[in-house]
């Protein structure tokens, strides 16, 4: 027999129905408030990341770059 296929094996993480109990609910509230803060938080970050692409190409466009040298990248 492999190792780890002994007693056990094949029973999943929870020793319980994994759709009942009051663990399953916990995790699911857990998991729905992660997400909702995620959400919040994209809602907020969302208009700073645009605005700084935006003022990175105003920079862009008015800042000449060289056609080669170690800056042309930048």
């Amino acid at each position: 027999m492999p190792r780890g296929m002994g007693r056990g094996y094949g029973r999943g993480f929870f020793p319980y129905s994994p759709f009942g109990g009051l663990y399953w609910l916990i995790d699911v509230i857990l998991l729905v408030a992660m997400l909702y803060i995620l959400f919040k938080l994209f809602l907020v970050a969302a208009p700073y990341v645009i605005a700084l692409v935006v003022i990175m190409l105003i920079r862009s466009f008015l800042r000449p770059r060289p056609f080669f040298g170690p800056r042309s990248w930048f």
